[in-house]
């Protein structure tokens, strides 16, 4: 509800201002990632390994494709560049002879955590207390926005 409305809804400029916050951050902190990532690795491809290590490895191309929301061409393309830097194994389905299986390997384990690491030590510095505080607070809901847009898309 906007500090003016009253009614109870929410306006359209509430929701603009909403997800334009959110968008702004995303491209700020992919920004602050992709400086600390090797060479060739794009923050979208930290993103496919943070996805399999988060919800589990062992997923189809297409699912993560379809969780990522791109196609299927951009995710082969994107799990080449995972393989090459040996961060993930593409494997044959043994539930579908035409299929495919992504996994992590240590190496990606490794680099997912180091990433985080890298992160946060070149600029945990730039947050005062209260923008930490700020975080912890939020994140509860923002994952519930989350998990509610992820079920609606």
């Amino acid at each position: 509800m906007s500090k003016n409305d009253k009614s109870g809804e929410v306006s359209a400029s509430d929701i603009f201002a909403f997800f334009n916050e959110i968008g702004i951050i995303n491209q700020l902190s992919s920004t602050l990632l992709a400086r600390t990532l090797p060479q060739g690795v794009h923050p979208s491809h930290f993103g496919i390994v943070n996805h399999l290590y988060r919800l589990g490895d062992g997923k189809t191309p297409i699912s993560i494709a379809s969780a990522m929301q791109v196609s299927k061409n951009t995710m082969t393309h994107s799990l080449r560049v995972l393989v090459d830097h040996g961060l993930v194994t593409v494997v044959p389905n043994p539930g579908d002879a035409r299929g495919k299986l992504v996994f992590l390997t240590p190496e990606g384990r490794r680099f997912r955590e180091e990433s985080i690491q890298r992160v946060a030590a070149r600029f945990g510095h730039l947050f005062k207390p209260e923008h930490v505080e700020a975080m912890l607070r939020i994140r509860e809901d923002l994952s519930s926005i989350r998990r509610h847009l992820d079920e609606n898309r």
